[in-house]
């Protein structure tokens, strides 16, 4: 990594945690991501999700098609549920269809509803996936009316987590878009086998903005930002340098008429800005010689990946972010600081 004044050169980054969508929005949005990454793990929650390999080849041939102006490298992920056959990921993971599977706890998300209630349901798949080395990828939320839902993380971490990891010692877990301390403080004081990623969101805002002068839907995500205190931990943390956290972007797009509606839909489409909103934080924090480390280092030698040869190029530059992508006439979708003004620019001169 070179940083200058005025220009930081470094290996490009990965985003090991994208949701990409299917049909138009796909076709639509999937260069933002390879424009700025190269390998990407790619969420199964899609309407029919994604659980056998014929979905996963399917689907992995789409976002291929879709992104070859800014082509990037998609990992696939199996969805768990409770009737998963073990044989397809076996076969999948074997066979490199699948890279990891993902845990969802029943409607702690968007289309979660095929997620789990009851985790010993699920303890032979878990079972084959340390076997195998597997990496499982977890939402580390549980959805209940008698759970706070700025609680949700810190009870999963606290009443959940530690049974997963005491029957399964050896497999590899990534808690997945970390939004408070507890699941940080976690993964400092457990290693190696468990790491984390932070998205953008998590680290530029914290549940007080989602309420500043009214309601702002377009910061509705789950997790949910939480309070300035779990915000302050993780920017800490993750400019630390320490390897066990890496970039997870969880870039996903919602139409925003559905943004926008009674009932919103939970998610941030932050593809264009997420690689220059991380550099901000970096800057601010005067930790710029750990951004390289955390962007484009941490997850690959984690998940046992070679470094990216390309390198990636930020010139101090202002320009402004736009607002929103046309899926088609009446459709749009908002883009993260759609509007603002960034400092940093990605560009490909040197």
């Amino acid at each position: 990594m070179k940083i200058y004044k005025k220009k930081i050169i470094m290996i490009k980054p990965d985003d090991f945690h994208v949701h990409l969508r299917d049909g138009k929005i796909l076709k639509k949005i999937a260069n933002y991501t390879g424009k700025y990454y190269n390998k990407v793990i790619v969420m199964p929650n899609l309407k029919n999700p994604i659980n056998t390999i014929k979905k996963a080849l399917k689907y992995k041939k789409k976002i291929v098609n879709s992104s070859k102006k800014n082509k990037f490298i998609p990992l696939m992920t199996f969805y768990i549920t409770e009737n998963s056959n073990i044989k397809e990921l076996e076969i999948g993971f074997l066979k490199k269809i699948f890279f990891s599977a993902k845990l969802y706890f029943k409607n702690s998300t968007n289309l979660s509803q095929y997620g789990i209630s009851n985790l010993s349901k699920i303890n032979k798949i878990l079972e084959k996936m340390e076997e195998l080395k597997i990496p499982l990828m977890i939402h580390g939320e549980i959805y209940s009316k008698n759970i706070d839902i700025f609680s949700r993380e810190i009870f999963f971490i606290k009443n959940v987590l530690p049974k997963i990891r005491k029957n399964f010692p050896n497999l590899k877990i990534v808690l997945e878009h970390i939004s408070t301390k507890n699941s940080a403080k976690y993964v400092l004081n457990n290693p190696p086998n468990i790491a984390a990623t932070v998205t953008p969101h998590h680290l530029l805002y914290n549940r007080n903005d989602i309420f500043s002068n009214g309601i702002n839907p377009h910061l509705y995500c789950l997790p949910i930002l939480n309070k300035r205190n779990h915000q302050k931990y993780l920017i800490k943390t993750v400019t630390s340098g320490n390897k066990y956290f890496f970039l997870g972007s969880d870039s996903a797009p919602h139409l925003i008429s559905k943004k926008e509606n009674f009932c919103g839909s939970p998610g941030i489409f932050n593809a264009p800005t997420s690689l220059i909103i991380y550099l901000k934080i970096f800057e601010k924090m005067k930790k710029l010689k750990n951004f390289e480390s955390f962007c484009s280092i941490n997850g690959s030698k984690f998940y046992n990946l070679p470094l990216n040869k390309e390198k990636i190029i930020f010139k101090k530059k202002n320009w402004i972010v736009k607002n929103n992508i046309k899926i088609n006439k009446n459709k749009k979708i908002s883009i993260f600081l759609g509007k603002q003004t960034l400092s940093w620019k990605i560009t490909k001169k040197k």
